[in-house]
């Protein structure tokens, strides 16, 4: 696949216990962009912070958290993006999702262009 100029980035930040039909949301999320035939997806999984529950989630050791905060980020061509968006309306019950754009200057899977 080729991308590179003008694309978007949709970012979703969900929590790591966040569940869709007893599996982990993020992993729905990026199964169906690889089903979508999106350029890729990628799970991040933060140490802190907090989101409209207003309340704050943590690794430190004296925190009782589980519910980290989880980020996705995907890139692809505007189109595709938004045309994958009405399934995150299924998917995210709580949680925050934007697209911002951004410029491609390389993307190369491995093999193809390695030095």
């Amino acid at each position: 696949m080729k991308l590179e100029g003008q694309a978007l980035r949709l970012t979703i930040f969900v929590g790591d216990t966040d569940q869709w039909h007893h599996r982990p949301l993020y992993h729905e999320i990026i199964h169906r962009a690889h089903k979508a035939g999106l350029a890729g997806a990628t799970a991040l999984r933060g140490i802190e912070g907090y989101g409209a529950s207003n309340h704050i989630h943590t690794t430190r050791i004296l925190s009782l958290s589980e519910d980290l905060p989880l980020i996705i980020v995907i890139v692809d061509d505007p189109d595709r993006i938004r045309a994958f968006l009405p399934q995150l309306d299924e998917l995210i019950g709580e949680g925050l999702v934007i697209v911002e754009p951004v410029e491609v200057i390389r993307y190369v899977g491995r093999g193809r262009g390695a030095r």
